[in-house]
């Protein structure tokens, strides 16, 4: 378990970092991360990578263009179009060489690190944070090809955004569901015209039905995944017990899981009921 450097939980049970999540750069980000091997960007990108490739047949198109809500500083990007994984980037912002950049040294260095290295050039990532400075960096850095930082929760897409969002194929996210609700995902649903598939990796802490009631009215049927993904490690016996306990009042067994220390996340896929005819949810995901 983790030292006393984590202590303040938040209303949901969980520590709160929020110190590290609107930065003018990643260092903190990832450098806290790292303490609590945060891993599941790196589990999410065989996922992603293959209902990407299974979109593609199904829908005839290889262009795709990709929005992942709670983007932070591009974490997912780096991922799955530039081919990074979670050791690469912890090396890269939280490594011993990381702390002696400038912002404008460390945001040059990051073009020199992804730049001519995307490894799937068809791809368009627009990022969603409520983080302005977070995702001013992913865009920055050349990770992310367009933002918004806005809030759905309390607000509406503005014309510019929504129009931005328009012929959207995949929505993705890694953790932000709970924070964000039905509110943000069907703002973004109904953007897309109703077209894109949705692949979130969600807590297991939080209940997923109201996203999956608000997404069936608008057309869409949505799949569990059939095994959990790691998160992080929790960040103090403190965590712990509120997330188990709060796990056994959803009627949900934490042995197994949470119980051996690490957050665990379900993943939901969420596609229009026409997708959903052609391919089993099973057959859409890697073995």
């Amino acid at each position: 378990m983790q030292t006393s450097q984590f202590t303040d939980l938040d209303e949901t049970g969980k520590v709160v970092l929020d110190n590290i999540y609107n930065q003018s750069d990643p260092r903190a980000y990832f450098s806290t991360l790292q303490e609590l091997d945060y891993c599941i960007p790196g589990l999410a990108k065989p996922v992603f990578r293959r209902i990407i490739d299974v979109y593609r047949k199904t829908r005839g198109k290889r262009a795709v263009r990709l929005v992942d809500v709670g983007c932070s500083y591009g974490v997912n990007s780096a991922m799955v179009r530039h081919d990074k994984d979670m050791d690469d980037l912890f090396r890269a912002y939280a490594g011993p060489t990381a702390g002696g950049f400038q912002r404008s040294e460390l945001v040059a260095r990051d073009h020199r690190l992804f730049d001519g290295d995307a490894t799937d050039h068809d791809m368009t990532v627009i990022g969603m944070d409520a983080a302005p400075r977070a995702v001013g960096y992913g865009k920055d850095a050349g990770l992310l090809d367009r933002t918004i930082a806005a809030d759905l929760e309390t607000s509406r897409l503005g014309d510019d955004d929504r129009a931005g969002l328009a012929g959207t194929d995949l929505v993705i996210s890694t953790g932000c569901v709970g924070y964000v609700s039905e509110k943000t995902l069907c703002q973004i649903a109904d953007a897309s015209e109703g077209r894109a598939w949705m692949a979130h990796f969600v807590l297991r802490m939080f209940p997923y039905d109201k996203v999956r009631a608000a997404l069936a009215e608008r057309g869409y049927v949505t799949a569990r995944g059939s095994h959990t993904y790691r998160q992080r490690r929790f960040a103090s016996a403190e965590e712990k017990a509120e997330v188990m306990n709060r796990l056994v009042a959803l009627g949900i067994d934490p042995s197994g899981r949470e119980s051996e220390g690490w957050l665990h996340a379900d993943l939901y896929v969420s596609r229009p009921v026409e997708d959903s005819r052609k391919l089993s949810c099973r057959d859409l995901l890697p073995a």
